[in-house]
């Protein structure tokens, strides 16, 4: 586990830069915070490292899923408004998951048994107007050395 405070959004961007870097295509990320916690910023800071436009990496709460296309595929899900694992099943999360691409789940928790065995945990969470806490966890021993990856370029 390692947790990073990001004080503004340029440390949001540093995080996003280093996850970036350091997760392989086929890499899905489970998002969980609340509203405002920085999920959707997050994703757009990734996005961004992979030379996708800020403009265009945007919340999927209404569409359930973005796709964007940068060094890698991007597939960004938001299951806030489903009401079920049924309900994201139908959305053919395990296409994504097994795909070349690095899959983002907004509300992961909410859907947590359909996420694959091995997964990034990325708790967020808003600690004052412009601060940010992120809690990454690497669920499978392959993630966890992704994060310790992610630590160690973080702390130069």
């Amino acid at each position: 586990m390692f947790e990073f405070v990001a004080k503004s959004e340029a440390d949001t961007e540093r995080l996003g830069a280093a996850l970036a870097d350091a997760l392989p295509g086929g890499t899905a990320v489970a998002l969980i915070g609340t509203l405002g916690a920085g999920k959707t910023r997050l994703v757009q800071a990734f996005a961004a490292a992979h030379g996708v436009p800020r403009d265009v990496a945007t919340s999927p709460t209404f569409v359930l899923v973005n796709e964007y296309q940068g060094r890698l595929p991007i597939y960004h899900f938001d299951a806030y408004r489903l009401r079920d694992d049924d309900e994201f099943i139908e959305l053919g999360p395990d296409e994504y998951f097994e795909s070349n691409g690095v899959t983002f789940v907004e509300w992961a928790d909410r859907v947590e048994r359909c996420l694959p065995r091995e997964y990034l945990e990325i708790r967020c969470e808003a600690t004052g107007e412009t601060e940010r806490r992120f809690t990454l966890t690497g669920h499978g021993a392959g993630i966890a050395e992704r994060v310790k990856e992610i630590e160690k370029a973080l702390s130069r």
